[in-house]
């Protein structure tokens, strides 16, 4: 049984005060003749989540619940002034001021995918020393033909020029890009030359093993402002399984590009990542206590993707969403846990869905955008000159589907964005979200077209029947759980996770 819902639905683009009100079946009753801007989900305890227009939540007793359906005027006034500042109260046009506020509220968590793509991906080379199991793309040993040509990474700094996005993040991925080190070095320069009147911000961010990590290299990369990102799965024994090399000595090396790195760029000019396989199943708090050893700030638990070559081998390395969901319960209770014991580590995926409940701005991670933002607010240039509208669009090509490419490198942006690859997929998401209007969460997130291309073999499947939204409302209600019963200083510490960082900005693969 779906858990009680109410769905507002705006009859124009302009009118936020006009909604239908359907059955509250499981409260045995029928709908009130006002009708009601928000949306209730249920959690598992029972607890009830409303959720406004605006995306603000409250947890409400059923006894305001059915305040609101009859005379809000009997609610206590300090009660009744809390939801009228989170429209929860209908406005019916009394109050223009406060429609052009909502819509403001709106727009403000719209911003990432409306202002132009933001996030561009370069994948220089498909070079990479390591063997994953889960890794999404081959790994091509020797350069010839397998990394991107001068000429053709000039045109992909030139498409990443033509966005309208006042924020810039460039992030090199691949393979390993520091194999290609004097490629990373052209589009830096190139697009630092372009950008010589300051009139951008501009982030350069590179994902690598940190296996060919050179001091030189780090040099570069503190003058320039780069900052890297990495992988790291936990414990040695768990990283060395995930990430093999001939010396089986991979987390080791890269330990030490970590501390490189920190000597030579900067204490916070590297990140990591962690992703989930079947051996790290039994080995949550372990995982944590790594990146705790290692001194880092955050974690992100990444269950594993089924696309490209990871799918091929998920008989060896996957799990059910039960499985990574007891999982991360775990692994993020040892978070938690050292919180609790006065060290700050903050788990990325969770921060994400907190900036989403808890926030203003969105921090514009890509595979939560409302509406969808693939094709729009992201695009990668591959190593062979083809243009996809997300990472993992790229990767299904490595099954034989090349259904998403969005055109070449030498087309212009407004091609690539007018071209009919992106217009199936804003249809896709569009007719797939029409089950969307029924789920409290719309306001947070959105069908996810990709996902559902490598999952069913077309995009446009309706959005509950996706591991993406299965995932995600998960997440949510994880989310408001822990919100519903934090102390004070957890919920701090929650807050303090919600703030727009910018690692949410991307969903990393390598």
């Amino acid at each position: 049984m779906h858990p009680l819902v109410f769905h507002p639905r705006p009859t124009t683009k302009n009118e936020f005060d006009k909604f239908e009100q359907p059955l509250l079946l499981e409260a045995g009753r029928p709908a009130s003749d006002k009708t009601l801007p928000f949306d209730i989900r249920v959690l598992k305890d029972g607890t009830l989540v409303g959720i406004s227009m605006s995306g603000e939540h409250l947890f409400l007793q059923q006894s305001e619940v059915d305040a609101l359906l009859t005379d809000p005027s009997g609610l206590p006034p300090r009660r009744r002034a809390d939801m009228a500042a989170r429209f929860f109260l209908p406005n019916h046009g009394r109050n223009v001021g406060k429609e052009r506020l909502l819509a403001a509220r709106r727009a403000a968590k719209h911003e990432t995918v409306t202002s132009g793509p933001s996030l561009h991906i370069i994948v220089p080379t498909l070079q990479c020393g390591h063997t994953c199991q889960y890794c999404q793309v081959s790994r091509a040993q020797t350069d010839a033909g397998f990394s991107m040509s001068p000429a053709m990474l000039d045109s992909a700094c030139d498409r990443v020029w033509e966005s309208n996005a006042d924020d810039l993040t460039v992030e090199f991925q691949g393979g390993d890009p520091l194999v290609r080190f004097d490629l990373i070095v052209r589009a830096v320069d190139k697009l630092t030359h372009l950008n010589h009147e300051g009139r951008r911000r501009i982030r350069f961010v590179v994902a690598s093993t940190l296996h060919q990590l050179t001091q030189e290299m780090c040099e570069y990369f503190r003058i320039k402002g780069v900052v890297l990102s990495t992988s790291l799965d936990g414990p040695e024994h768990l990283h060395n399984r995930n990430r093999p090399v001939p010396g089986r000595d991979s987390f080791r090396r890269t330990v030490e590009g970590i501390r490189l790195a920190r000597q030579h760029v900067g204490e916070h000019a590297v990140s990591a990542l962690m992703t989930t396989t079947r051996a790290s199943l039994a080995y949550p708090e372990e995982i944590v206590d790594e990146y705790v050893r290692q001194g880092f700030p955050e974690i992100f638990l990444r269950p594993l993707s089924v696309y490209g070559f990871a799918k091929r081998n998920l008989t060896r390395i996957g799990y059910s969403r039960e499985e990574f969901q007891g999982f991360y319960d775990r692994a993020l209770a040892r978070i938690m846990w050292w919180n609790g014991r006065g060290v700050a580590l903050r788990e990325v995926y969770m921060s994400v869905v907190m900036n989403k409940l808890l926030s203003t701005f969105d921090a514009g991670y890509v595979d939560l955008q409302s509406e969808s933002g693939t094709g729009a607010s992201v695009l990668v240039y591959n190593y062979d000159g083809w243009v996809y509208p997300s990472d993992e669009a790229r990767m299904l090509v490595e099954t034989g589907d090349t259904s998403l490419r969005m055109g070449r490198v030498t087309d212009s942006l407004e091609h690539l964005l007018s071209c009919s690859t992106g217009q199936r997929m804003r249809q896709a998401s569009e007719a797939a979200a029409v089950d969307c209007i029924a789920c409290a969460y719309r306001h947070y997130c959105a069908p996810n077209p990709v996902d559902s291309q490598a999952q069913f073999g077309r995009p446009d499947v309706p959005a509950h029947e996706t591991e993406h939204c299965l995932r995600h409302q998960w997440l949510f209600d994880t989310a408001f759980a822990l919100l519903h019963a934090a102390a004070p200083d957890m919920e701090e510490t929650f807050h303090d996770w919600a703030r727009p960082n910018a690692m949410a900005e991307a969903s990393c693969d390598r």
